[in-house]
């Protein structure tokens, strides 16, 4: 966290630094709560009722009451941009389930947390994002969707952070998760598309992928853009056959892959790449033109 990054915490803007919850917070105890990851660019929250609407679905999904409707939301979320020292940046979103006695039962925690934070978030600095990410396929697997479906955007990611410490100690820049049956579900933090001979794929989230905001943008994209794409399972082989591989997320935007288990993919960035990435900065541009 930077210098920069101040805090909504349910209801008072403050430096994050001075922010502060009980120790006995069972989103610190358990993980036990929500979240989501909003850019805002020109100081305009970017697809923002996507990202409440899938805060509240979570939310509902772990029986975790959201203190604040969504006008009130935005409203915090409006606030923290406007007090923040730059015109873009990126705002964690988290619904934390309170304050509460040792023991996993949440029934005693009767006040949620709602917290904010604002700052700046780079995945990948420039000159790695121009070459392209190094890529490992993990070990690590992602868990089922009948032990945590993966629509939940939960406090808790360590089944992700298992796979990034294997990528960093490969010396990769990201980890891409296989689902239980061998097919690929995800990045540590970010859906992942392939192409081969023109064709954009991707894997459905019924796979174990999260329901990606950018995602689905990117999916939109290629509509408009005549570019055919298609959701299907995806398996290893399909990775190392591809013509071109990138990344997408509210954190990493997007991103193109060089490499995946030190195989190097032909085309980096590739053509595909380039048309969508032309069309999400314009997308950014049509919809936040500055407050």
């Amino acid at each position: 966290m930077t210098d920069r990054a101040i805090c909504w915490l349910n209801g008072q803007l403050l430096p994050a630094e001075r922010a502060g919850i009980p120790v006995n917070d069972h989103g610190l105890l358990y993980g036990d709560g929500v979240f989501e990851g909003i850019r805002f660019y020109k100081r305009r929250a970017f697809r923002l009722p996507q990202h409440l609407q899938r805060l509240q679905l979570s939310a509902r999904a772990i029986a975790l009451q959201i203190p604040l409707s969504a006008a009130e939301l935005i409203a915090a979320i409006e606030g923290l941009i406007a007090a923040f020292a730059e015109d873009d940046g990126y705002i964690r979103l988290m619904v934390t389930r309170g304050a509460g006695p040792l023991g996993l039962n949440p029934k005693s925690c009767a006040s949620p947390n709602v917290i904010a934070i604002a700052d700046q978030l780079t995945m990948m600095d420039i000159g790695q994002q121009q070459a392209g990410a190094r890529l490992i396929v993990s070990s690590v697997r992602r868990l089922p969707a009948d032990g945590l479906d993966p629509r939940i955007k939960s406090l808790n990611y360590l089944n992700h952070i298992l796979a990034k410490i294997e990528a960093n100690h490969a010396g990769a820049d990201e980890a891409l998760l296989l689902n239980g049956q061998g097919r690929v579900a995800e990045g540590s933090a970010d859906n992942v598309f392939i192409v081969r001979d023109g064709l954009l794929l991707t894997p459905p989230c019924s796979e174990g992928a999260l329901e990606g905001i950018t995602r689905e943008l990117v999916l939109e994209l290629a509509r408009a853009n005549g570019i055919e794409a298609n959701e299907q399972p995806l398996g290893v082989y399909d990775l190392y056959a591809a013509d071109e591989c990138f990344l997408t997320g509210t954190g990493a935007e997007l991103i193109p892959v060089a490499s995946i288990d030190c195989r190097p993919l032909p085309d980096c960035p590739g053509p595909t790449f380039r048309r969508l990435r032309q069309a999400f900065v314009e997308t950014i541009a049509a919809e936040c033109r500055g407050a």
